[in-house]
């Protein structure tokens, strides 16, 4: 510790020498230079600064001098957004479940969600050139699971000759191996990547058999090929491949002996996207997309010593087919029309769905319209709709309007409104799993439910039907009405200021509720639009350029959530709290309710880059701050209120320091969670002070090309 606290003085040190030296940092790490292009907000190249919803970027340069590995772990250092872990590592947004923010990849959506989440310990960040985050509803854009907003992971696919290798080596035997190349012959252009990450994994408990983290690895292969036709034709295809290998051990208590299990789970995933574009002339564009997506779960565990026979085998295959349409015609310089429209097609079978052999789709057809307008000088408009047609749910239409108004050069001012929808994923549909090991509880998807608890009703073994059995019905969309007000201040070139105020409005929540019980006692569950909720805060970023070599960026968000109904019975005095002392009961007052679990009130960070003046030496302190949030009702009146049911808050410190020698030669070293912070039971991905070192090479020819923005990206 005392050596980590010298560094951090001797960072600290560097940084204040650096004030007052002159060069220029060749990209922005704040990710809020107006001038910057963004193309996720309006699936169209659009300049930051004229962009009339919140949007947050963040550059290669700033996540590689972070030393971040997986995409979770630059995320989890950007204002509003909390990584959460459980069922991998998901995104939180706006107070929002990782459940309803939308993960493209190159503009296309990333399957093999688990219990809503998609893992972003998948995604390599080696090769990302930029990342957009868009806050808010986005699915006047892009459909469902955009309810929170969206977030575009962008790869490097400059067409010019690059090459490109780093390694990293880390705690528990972590290493992280990634080379990635580009040529050039005449009109073609190919691209590759390649990514190794490997660990041993940790225990965050001592003496203990079983891994707080198991040992993984995964490999992750990006190929990507352009050619152009001529000026006005260009055709490309991409190519995606990622593999991951996790042992897992199982300790199980039964009778005071510890019984051990072994097993492994293999997750694969690979994506193929074919794009045609072609410009009729300088006015009209047209973009031809599809897009084919496999994911592939099975998970392997060898249960004899548990007293079962045999393996308990549990695999999972989803396939997501699209083929879609954009075009955009300029009708002249202050309006743009946008028109679109595909049709998708997803398919999963599993043995939790009855079987492998039942296949189940889901069918969409859709269609898409947006028109920018700058009416007079100082106002822009963005007027959107979306219709999407499904054969398992009720159709979704989701508008949004959205408004900028510049006051002068400096300040410009942002509003939109606009509509969001989730739509019930398969696992709320048709899930058929019975947990013999914890209970025997079952769980029905909404569509089998009924006919599933009549079969067993009908073989004698329901002991009660509940009346939450009948309000089973075919699931709704769950839709949010979302507002966003806020403005960009830039009162001087090296200062960037933005803030934005926001309320989410989610109706047909999508909730477990318990609809019958068996003759042997276990609960049956089955999914219901049973719930209404909403999100609320404040968020404010702040960039400044304190010297040619110094940036310093912040952010901090307020937020606040609840369940409606929750209120209402709060307010006509319904709800009780049980003292965890004197085991007394008594009326829960408004302000004691905490809201949502899993969310914090505050969260904030603080970071520091800076880079020498003739960009060898670079350095960066980066802090993440979470306050409290509720984990586990424990007075028995299913909400979060007293002190004991909260998660500790915490602060995060993150190092990184580099130098660059010759031609291309770089070595880094860093620490992440400076100081040590562990909570095994609520922070299970956080394994303590976590030291690394890195060495790469890129030769200088790589490091001057120019990076032009994806004219084809959505």
């Amino acid at each position: 510790m005392q050596r980590a606290v010298t560094l951090l003085l001797s960072l600290h040190s560097l940084l204040s020498q650096a004030v007052g030296q002159s060069a220029s940092l060749h990209d922005s790490t704040s990710g809020l230079s107006m001038r910057e292009v963004v193309v996720t907000a309006t699936r169209s190249e659009r300049l930051l600064g004229n962009v009339a919803v919140p949007v947050t970027t963040v550059g290669a340069k700033a996540i590689r001098q972070s030393g971040s590995l997986r995409l979770h772990d630059i995320l989890g250092e950007q204002s509003g957004l909390f990584i959460t872990q459980g069922f991998g590592r998901g995104v939180q947004m706006q107070g929002l479940s990782p459940d309803y923010t939308l993960i493209l990849l190159d503009g296309e959506p990333l399957i093999g969600r688990t219990g809503g989440v998609l893992d972003l310990s998948r995604i390599a960040v080696g090769n990302i050139r930029k990342i957009e985050i868009v806050k808010g509803p986005s699915s006047s854009l892009y459909g469902s699971e955009a309810l929170a907003g969206v977030i575009n992971i962008i790869t490097d696919r400059t067409e010019s000759r690059r090459f490109g290798t780093d390694l990293r080596y880390g705690r528990f035997n972590t290493m992280d191996a990634s080379v990635e190349g580009a040529t050039r012959v005449g009109r073609l252009s190919v691209g590759a990547f390649a990514n190794l990450n490997t660990t041993e994994g940790y225990s965050l408990l001592p003496n203990s058999v079983q891994k707080t983290v198991e040992p993984f690895w995964r490999s992750t292969q990006q190929v990507n090929a352009a050619y152009r036709i001529d000026d006005k034709t260009r055709l490309s295809l991409g190519l995606r491949n990622h593999h991951e290998d996790i042992r897992n051990t199982i300790v199980v208590q039964n009778l005071g002996a510890s019984l051990l299990s072994r097993g492994s789970e293999v997750n694969r995933d690979l994506n193929l996207t074919p794009v045609l574009s072609h410009s009729f002339n300088d006015r009209v564009k047209t973009t031809l997309r599809g897009y084919l997506s496999r994911f592939s779960s099975e998970q392997v565990l060898d249960v004899k010593d548990m007293g079962l026979a045999g393996t308990y085998n549990d695999r999972f295959r989803q396939t997501f087919t699209r083929i879609e349409n954009q075009t955009d015609i300029r009708f002249h310089e202050d309006a743009n029309l946008t028109v679109g429209g595909g049709f998708l097609r997803e398919s999963v079978r599993s043995n939790r769905y009855d079987s492998l052999e039942t296949v189940r789709t889901n069918p969409v057809g859709y269609l898409f319209v947006q028109q920018e307008w700058r009416p007079i000088d100082r106002l822009s408009l963005i007027v959107g709709m979306r219709f999407d047609h499904n054969g398992n749910y009720a159709s979704v239409l989701s508008p949004k309007l959205a408004l900028q108004y510049r006051v002068g050069g400096r300040l410009r001012l942002n509003a939109s409104v606009g509509r969001g929808f989730k739509a019930p994923d398969f696992r709320q549909l048709y899930l058929n799993f019975t947990n013999v090991a914890a209970g025997s509880y079952t769980v029905f998807g909404a569509l089998v439910a009924a006919d599933e608890v009549e079969r067993l009703k009908s073989a004698g073994l329901i002991d009660q039907v509940l009346p939450s059995f009948s309000a089973l019905a075919d699931l709704k969309p769950e839709t949010s009405t979302g507002v966003n007000l806020g403005f960009h201040y830039q009162p001087s070139e090296g200062l960037s200021i933005r803030t934005n105020l926001f309320r989410n409005d989610i109706s047909n929540l999508i909730l477990t509720d318990i609809i019958a019980y068996k003759a042997g006692g276990g609960q049956i569950f089955s999914y219901l639009n049973v719930s209404r909720v909403f999100t609320q805060g404040a968020e404010t970023e702040a960039s400044w350029r304190a010297s040619p070599t110094l940036t310093l960026s912040g952010g901090y968000q307020y937020l606040v959530t609840a369940d409606k109904d929750v209120l209402e019975r709060i307010s006509t005095g319904q709800v009780f709290k049980r003292d965890g002392a004197t085991g007394l009961s008594s009326r829960l007052a408004r302000s004691e309710y905490a809201g949502i679990p899993g969310r914090s009130k505050h969260m904030a960070n603080l970071k520091l880059f800076w880079e020498s003046s003739d960009e060898r030496w670079f350095s960066t302190v980066r802090f993440i701050y979470r306050s409290r949030w509720g984990t586990t009702d424990l007075d028995g009146n299913g909400l979060i209120n007293r002190p004991d049911e909260f998660a500790s808050g915490f602060l995060q410190t993150n190092l990184s320091a580099g130098r660059s020698f010759g031609k291309g030669f770089r070595v880094m070293a860093g620490i992440d969670n400076l100081f040590n912070h562990r909570d095994p039971l609520n922070l299970p991905g956080l394994p303590g002070i976590n030291p690394y070192i890195s060495l790469s090479f890129r030769p200088k020819a790589s490091s001057n090309r120019v990076d032009k923005p994806e004219t084809n990206q959505r």
